[in-house]
């Protein structure tokens, strides 16, 4: 039998909307509030996510029983050695995505960005397949300008000030429903292990977390302790050793949770009264969403630093506070650090900072997303 029938016989006979982005949370995360929509739109279209080989995709998507399936890619080099190994990961992948678009039917690709949606923009554009471009970082990547030009419509998250005519228009950033408060303060902080009565400090670092952060939290707890008086932390540590930071809050008697990653967002945000934070676009969507006065450090390892520009309008805002991560604990003590302490021990301020958030205006973007998809794929 030749691998073209093979194809047609297990060719799906419902339609499909590709989700095509991964590598951190930061593309998997919108990618799911975006198929929430759409079942909830167009149950009729099954929802595939062609995601990246890292852990990280499976695990968030094995969470909430998305369905998937891992495409193989690189980040492009021009050094000779790794341009290669680029090239045969490229068609490698060009190949899988053309066999899953072939046999789920698909009527609309959405590139969420990351490397893998390279090769699966380039075979929807040999299949014909439309393409919806959601950009999700106020500086679009190397990966989302090639698709760009390949994109049958483009729509943001959020501002793109360095490239102002990128998108046909701004939508606001897709927040999954696990990522949503649902319970009051009390309830949320009981359901985490944590005292209901104290103020609660959520410190995140994002799906992969930030050494940078837990750092500065060791050294805080030991030169700060009495800012902590009436405060307790959850702490999301990523990937990193969760015990010398649980030795550090014991021996200043600091009550915390620390964990690896929590995959029910909404129930960290909801126990917050304030947070520290990276400022993915992700992180910053749900600040805002949730209502949580937050401490932005962006990532400092991008040459670009696009995470800062994700979080100014919150600090010209005067609804957070933006800090530059400058990696050593000593040197951020003296201004990250500073910065989150004075919001621990004003009150005022930061709950008038809440206040300014709970009166902004929230956007459904990945309904707006979803409408902008099934209209290309009901037309494709």
């Amino acid at each position: 039998m030749s691998t073209e029938a093979s194809r047609t016989e297990v060719r799906s006979a419902r339609r499909s909307i590709v989700l095509a982005g991964g590598g951190t949370g930061g593309h998997i995360s919108p990618g799911i509030a975006i198929a929430e929509a759409l079942q909830e739109m167009v149950p009729e279209f099954d929802r595939v996510f062609a995601c990246s080989t890292r852990a990280v995709d499976a695990r968030m998507l094995e969470h909430v029983g998305a369905d998937f399936t891992p495409i193989q890619a690189e980040g492009l080099s021009l050094k000779p050695a790794k341009l290669l190994s680029f090239a045969r990961s490229f068609l490698a992948g060009r190949a899988a995505a053309r066999e899953l678009l072939e046999r789920r039917r698909a009527g609309a690709v959405i590139a969420l960005g990351g490397y893998v949606t390279g090769p699966v923009v380039d075979a929807a554009r040999r299949l014909g397949v439309p393409v919806l471009l959601v950009n999700l970082d106020a500086t679009p990547g190397k990966a989302n300008r090639w698709v760009a030009r390949r994109a049958t419509r483009i729509l943001t998250a959020c501002p793109t000030p360095t490239r102002p005519n990128f998108a046909e228009r701004m939508v606001g950033m897709p927040v999954r429903r696990a990522a949503i408060a649902s319970l009051p303060p009390r309830e949320a902080r009981e359901r985490l292990g944590l005292e209901p009565g104290l103020h609660t400090l959520l410190v995140t670092g994002a799906s992969q977390g930030a050494a940078s952060l837990n750092e500065l939290l060791r050294l805080l707890v030991e030169k700060e302790r009495t800012a902590f008086g009436g405060w307790q932390v959850l702490h999301l540590v990523g990937n990193a050793d969760a015990a010398p930071l649980e030795a550090a809050y014991r021996a200043a008697s600091v009550r915390a949770r620390v964990l690896p990653f929590l995959h029910e967002m909404g129930l960290a945000w909801g126990a917050a009264d304030l947070a520290l934070s990276r400022a993915g676009a992700n992180s910053v969507a749900e600040a805002l969403l949730n209502a949580v006065p937050t401490v932005y450090a962006p990532y400092p390892y991008h040459a670009d630093l696009h995470q800062k520009w994700n979080a100014q309008p919150s600090h010209d805002e005067g609804i957070a506070i933006l800090c530059d991560d400058l990696i050593d604990a000593e040197k951020n003590h003296a201004t990250l650090g500073a910065a989150l302490v004075s919001l621990m021990t004003d009150h005022s301020r930061r709950e008038n900072m809440r206040t300014k958030l709970l009166a902004r205006t929230k956007d459904d973007a990945a309904r707006e997303i979803a409408r902008v998809a099934v209209s290309l794929a009901s037309n494709a």
